[in-house]
């Protein structure tokens, strides 16, 4: 669009979230919430739309990391810091934290070729039997080894269970099953499941490479062949300060996805039938047994590299309490989206609900401490991150490169896509009940009148996919809340996943429900408030699954 209607569309949506952040609303607006409210806080969804009206318009292109619109909505959000007299905790004296990035992508469709137990060769065919998988070290990779199968290839001390027992893979590639069994308690089973913890137990072991195959329940819920069209996006990590792509496990990259098909070609004349290692991975315990496969394979990838740079954006409100003001409570929230591209007409991904209402709830948090009468005695950390699309990649370099000290972060409030398109009644607090922060969130769910609801969907391993996870790796007790599936909620949840999520029509013109976000922003509020005044550090619970393994760090 022309320039000056860019500049009057960001001065209009300047001019609209100024106003409720320095006036009162309108007689017309009602409060979004009542009951006890420390300092007497009330969200203003003015104000909520305000900031989604501008951070999800096409002028911002969709946000991706790395690109102009990124960049122009960082700046927003600095500004309103900025309006708000928060205080810079970037680099330099500025909001800004600089994220250096690779970018990295499939340059061509590499090659799978094997050698059976027959002796006779063969290829995998691209995009019916494998996808190749990027490399973000270097542009190209060949590697020839033999196939062993290791089921999930979960290593699990605590349940007695090595997926790995009897198995030699050191120099091999192994095969193993996306996702964890389900008879694993679910976000236990997301951990487990992440491909990062899996590649670094392969490492670990001496593979040289991993190989992914689904199991018959993922391959209903997500077939292989939806992931063809989108075996070229563009993949992101960060560099450390030696320039180097931080990689998980890299000595064991992840070098090609399998279909069932593809599958089935490396195990023939396996010693043991792939049908039944699936039938078994599809059971409670799901405890495949691994086993060498007769095969060897080459792998032959190229990627295209790039380096580029974004920014986390990152503001402190000081604490009030002369000794627990060196503890911080980390307000996060992604401020990317997905960029343009798709195969309409629209192919602007606007990012509205994801993450534009989450940045938006932050942003009216904040004003909520700034305003209050009785400032927080621990400290307030504003932290909208970059390349959350792209693995959550601006928080993870954050919880490595914290601008505040390490040692001080007590907490993580996520604020990730609410979906604010119902009356929600209820909330899943992801990581709530696993430390202190549990009874914080019920009585602040309590107090604004919002009922508390258990995990509805397990089978997404959500409690690993949102920046909070980030610093639960770091051993900071986290929350993240979704709105719950009561009053209408999960049919329009559901609706939401399957017409709008990653989608261009993500956008302002679905009926969003603004009161409703101010609700959400208010408990947010409530639970954030609990945490920066609770006489003691949020801890983990004596003998929690995540505490015990990162909570020493």
């Amino acid at each position: 669009m022309p320039f000056s209607r860019r500049a009057a569309l960001a001065g209009v949506a300047l001019a609209l979230t100024i106003q409720p952040a320095l006036a009162a609303p309108p007689a017309k607006t009602k409060p979004a919430a009542a009951a006890a409210k420390p300092g007497g806080f009330t969200p203003s969804a003015d104000a909520l739309k305000a900031h989604m009206s501008f951070l999800a318009d096409d002028l911002l292109e969709g946000r991706e990391a790395g690109t102009r619109g990124y960049d122009i909505a960082a700046n927003y959000v600095a500004s309103q810091y900025a309006l708000m007299h928060v205080k810079p905790a970037g680099d330099n004296g500025t909001y800004l934290q600089q994220v250096p990035l690779t970018a990295y992508r499939a340059a061509n469709e590499g090659g799978v070729s094997y050698t059976g137990a027959d002796g006779k060769s063969g290829t995998l065919v691209f995009s019916e039997d494998y996808l190749p998988q990027a490399q973000a070290r270097q542009a190209e990779t060949s590697i020839t080894a033999p196939l062993v199968f290791v089921g999930y290839g979960i290593v699990a001390p605590d349940r007695g269970r090595d997926d790995y027992a009897g198995l030699d893979v050191k120099g091999k590639i192994v095969v193993l099953l996306s996702g964890a069994p389900t008879g694993l308690q679910t976000e236990i089973r997301a951990h487990y499941g992440n491909l990062n913890v899996k590649r670094a137990e392969a490492a670990r072991r001496g593979a040289v490479g991993v190989m992914v195959m689904p199991t018959t329940s993922s391959e209903k819920r997500r077939p292989f062949a939806r992931s063809v069209g989108s075996y070229q996006e563009w993949k992101m990590t960060w560099n450390d300060a030696q320039g180097v792509p931080y990689v998980r496990g890299a000595e064991a990259p992840f070098l090609a996805s399998l279909s069932p098909a593809g599958a089935a070609k490396l195990f023939a004349g396996a010693p043991s039938s792939l049908d039944g290692a699936l039938a078994t991975a599809e059971t409670p315990d799901g405890a495949v047994k691994g086993f060498a496969l007769p095969t060897n394979v080459t792998v032959q990838l190229k990627t295209e590299i790039e380096k580029r740079r974004s920014s986390n954006v990152v503001g402190l409100i000081e604490g009030s309490d002369p000794t627990l003001k060196a503890q911080t409570i980390i307000l996060s929230a992604h401020l990317d989206h997905l960029g343009i591209h798709g195969k309409d007409a629209d192919k602007i991904n606007n990012g509205a609900l994801d993450n534009a209402s989450g940045v938006a709830t932050l942003l009216e948090v904040a004003r909520g401490f700034k305003e209050a009468k009785t400032k927080p005695k621990r400290s307030i950390v504003l932290l909208t991150v970059t390349a959350e699309e792209k693995g959550l990649i601006g928080s993870e370099y954050f919880a490595h490169n914290p601008t505040v000290p390490r040692e001080g972060m007590a907490a993580d409030v996520n604020l990730d896509m609410p979906v604010l398109l119902y009356d929600f009644q209820d909330v899943i607090a992801f990581g709530a009940d696993r430390s202190s922060i549990g009874p914080a969130v019920a009585r602040a769910a309590g107090r604004v009148g919002i009922g508390l609801s258990g995990d509805p969907l397990p089978e997404e391993g959500l409690f690993t996919r949102s920046d909070h996870y980030r610093f639960v790796e770091q051993g900071v007790p986290s929350v993240f809340l979704m709105t719950g599936f009561k009053n209408g909620g999960e049919k329009a949840f559901k609706d939401f996943l399957a017409t709008h999520y990653h989608k261009p029509n993500d956008d302002l013109n679905q009926p969003i429900d603004y009161k409703a976000g101010a609700r959400f922003a208010l408990v947010n509020y409530e639970i954030a408030r609990e945490l920066a005044d609770a006489p003691a550090r949020p801890s983990w619970n004596k003998g929690d699954f995540f505490g015990n393994l990162f909570g020493k760090k």
